[in-house]
């Protein structure tokens, strides 16, 4: 590993070995206390964010390193001055780059022009962060977790582009149920697929909301993304039958929820499903300092190799 710019340049060895990694640091985070000793993180966001920066920020402290959050003040990125001219200079005093983006072009390029690891902390396509916190959850309820089966339902996003990829290396069988319209990129489904017929998985997309019955866990994410200014009365109409809830659980047989946050309680998802005893949204919010913590760890000590 260079850098963690999607999930879908991982080996399932790789994967695994991150997932593993994060669970030695969660449960004995003394151990690890140093292993960013003496080492400076740049975060370069473009994007507002809660989870992301908070969890960034403490966690790089946790592990002894130095944190640097760097917001638009000094100008969008590729404006002021181009991301190859911010990749070289970041990497004269920085260890490592966190970027949070409008498009995946811009962690490309820095990943290019920069000479030290580069981190999607989420792009237009991918968020890997958050879908390595997803199954580093879902490990903590399965044993095995490559036999969960997990369905995504709502708006085919950068989230679930990050899910596909990981259920794929991972082996999971995984059911994703769209509006018409509304399903993850083409290519990326594709790609996704023949990954999971490579590690003995499934990914199986449906516009039918009855293909979410026999599932151990239901995902879902806000039907509106960042930005996008489509009234939510419209989006409403389109998404109703696709709402998480009691009904919905139930006719899923499903134990667990899952939501990247944040949510429109009362739209995506209910604040009984929420809320309720299944409910893994503060384990995923969690889990991504531990996962990311695990990825720095691993990217910075190959770097040192």
């Amino acid at each position: 590993m260079q850098h963690l710019l999607s999930i879908k340049e991982l080996t399932q060895t790789q994967l695994l070995a991150i997932i593993e990694l994060a669970k030695k640091i969660k449960s004995n985070p003394a151990e690890y206390r140093r292993a960013l000793d003496g080492k400076s993180v740049v975060m370069l966001f473009e994007k507002p964010s809660l989870r992301t920066r908070v969890s960034f920020d403490i966690g790089i402290n946790k592990l002894g390193g130095h944190c640097l959050y760097l917001d638009q003040q000094n100008g969008a990125l590729g404006k002021r001055e181009t991301v190859a001219d911010f990749a070289t200079n970041i990497s004269c005093w920085a260890d490592a780059i966190v970027a949070r983006t409008f498009s995946h072009t811009t962690i490309e390029q820095l990943a290019e022009h920069g000479s030290v690891p580069v981190i999607n902390a989420l792009s237009d396509l991918y968020h890997p962060c958050q879908a390595l916190a997803d199954f580093l959850t879902l490990s903590e309820q399965f044993d095995d977790v490559s036999k969960a089966k997990l369905a995504y339902v709502g708006d085919g996003n950068n989230v679930t582009h990050s899910l596909i990829y990981g259920a794929a290396i991972l082996g999971l069988t995984m059911t994703v149920i769209c509006p018409e319209g509304a399903f993850p990129d083409a290519l990326i489904v594709t790609e996704a697929q023949a990954l999971a017929q490579k590690n003995g998985g499934k990914l199986i997309l449906s516009a039918d909301i009855n293909a979410i019955e026999g599932h151990d866990a239901i995902y879902t994410d806000t039907w509106i993304s960042m930005g996008d200014d489509t009234p939510l009365s419209d989006i409403k109409a389109r998404f109703a039958p696709y709402q998480v809830n009691g009904e919905l659980m139930a006719k899923a047989g499903a134990k667990y929820f899952m939501h990247c946050l944040p949510a429109h309680r009362g739209v995506e998802v209910t604040d009984e499903v929420m809320d309720g005893e299944g409910s893994l949204i503060l384990h995923q919010a969690e889990n991504r300092m531990h996962a990311q913590n695990a990825v720095l760890v691993t990217l910075l000590s190959e770097s040192q190799d």
